[in-house]
């Protein structure tokens, strides 16, 4: 079978998490594939090929195109050309790993991965050029119009039947994976640790958030929640609160509230963090908050249980579904809850224990290659 795979969300230097679901995907889809031909594409009017992965497959071919993106866009758009599979010479079956601009023959089956349908339920957590690209791009319309889609959640599921009206049985629920390779429990006499300590200036005690910066992922509720923690018990007087992640819509309003908190000593910013340095930097805290107001899917929180950390998410979206009971779940909306638990699970040696124990026994439910295999079996039975 011919596969035509859309691999733009891959051209950026830095990987958000539909790029690293995507980067994951494909390379344990590759592994099994061998029966299958995989045409990949992607347009760019830069070279962006230092940025793809290294796809070195025998049954692999990539078809990069040059044109202006906003051209190329629009006439995929407005006159349905030109038809990508075509560009291609000839796919059976065309993946779409997220959103995006497409245009297709009839006799080619089209099938998408959503993430989930944030930009929907809270349209008011994106930036006015994010909510009017949503609105070109018509998410309603792109889904509703494959042949198969694939959801990453239940939840992601359930808000396409109920919000967009798509049947249920035309939705596949295919959980996303974790590189347990990667993401693991570390020895604490490894040398790297001491090197990662001083390349971002990580103090010795720390409570961890980690993911872009911008208002759906909640940091602000995370600061207020930290203040109020500190204010309270006085012996968490040495705890840090250490935000690691880029900077995403509307970064500068947490800054502020970092920078007016009577523990801004105690506030640390990284930037952008590489997965090699995740890794440290999540055994190295004590902690992991990730009290987001809607997740699709939530792959730091996933990530951060391999690496032994107990983790505090929001009782909402996809968190139930993906932590259940291996994570202290509470509601985003109330700042004191969210300081309690933060206390609950330091003060508490047998609590924090018991959620890494069951952090630990809950991420095993999560591999890329049952991932890609059931993917793949999804795809190649279009």
């Amino acid at each position: 079978m011919n596969i035509g795979i859309d691999i733009r969300c891959l051209m950026p230097k830095h990987y958000s998490g539909v790029a690293e679901y995507t980067s994951n995907l494909l390379d344990n889809i590759f592994k099994i594939g061998h029966k299958n031909q995989f045409k990949l594409f992607y347009n760019s009017k830069q070279d962006v090929t230092k940025n793809l992965p290294p796809f070195n497959f025998s049954n692999i071919k990539i078809f990069g195109f040059n044109y202006s993106n906003k051209l190329f866009n629009f006439c995929l758009k407005l006159f349905h050309f030109p038809k990508i599979d075509h560009l291609l010479l000839k796919t059976d079956v065309f993946f779409l790993p997220n959103l995006n601009f497409i245009a297709l023959s009839n006799d080619c089956q089209k099938i998408i991965t959503v993430h989930d349908l944030s930009f929907e339920l809270f349209p008011h957590f994106f930036s006015a050029k994010r909510r009017l690209w949503h609105k070109i791009i018509n998410p309603r319309k792109l889904i509703s119009g494959c042949d198969k889609i694939i959801a990453v959640s239940a939840n992601t599921k359930n808000d396409l039947v109920n919000f967009y009206q798509i049947p249920a049985n035309k939705i596949k629920i295919i959980y996303s994976g974790l590189n347990q390779n990667l993401y693991r429990i570390l020895e604490q006499n490894e040398p790297k640790f001491k090197l990662i300590k001083e390349k971002y200036n990580l103090p010795e005690s720390f409570i961890l958030f980690l993911g872009t910066l911008e208002p759906r992922k909640n940091i602000s509720g995370i600061i207020e929640a930290f203040n109020l923690l500190k204010a309270r018990h006085h012996d968490f007087d040495n705890l840090h609160l250490v935000i690691a992640g880029e900077k995403g819509w509307n970064y500068k309003q947490i800054f502020s509230l970092a920078q007016n908190s009577p523990f801004t000593d105690q506030i640390h910013y990284i930037d952008f963090v590489k997965s090699q340095d995740k890794i440290y930097i999540y055994n190295l805290a004590q902690l992991f908050l990730f009290p987001s107001f809607y997740e699709g899917f939530g792959f730091p929180a996933l990530e951060a249980q391999a690496c032994g950390l107990p983790v505090i998410a929001a009782l909402n979206s996809s968190f139930p579904e993906i932590l259940n009971d291996s994570a202290f779940l509470i509601e985003p909306d109330y700042i004191n809850e969210i300081s309690n638990a933060i206390y609950l699970v330091l003060s508490d040696q047998n609590l924090k224990k018991d959620l890494i124990t069951k952090g630990l026994e809950n991420v095993k439910r999560f591999s890329w290659q049952t991932c890609a295999e059931q993917t793949l079996k999804y795809i190649s039975n279009s």
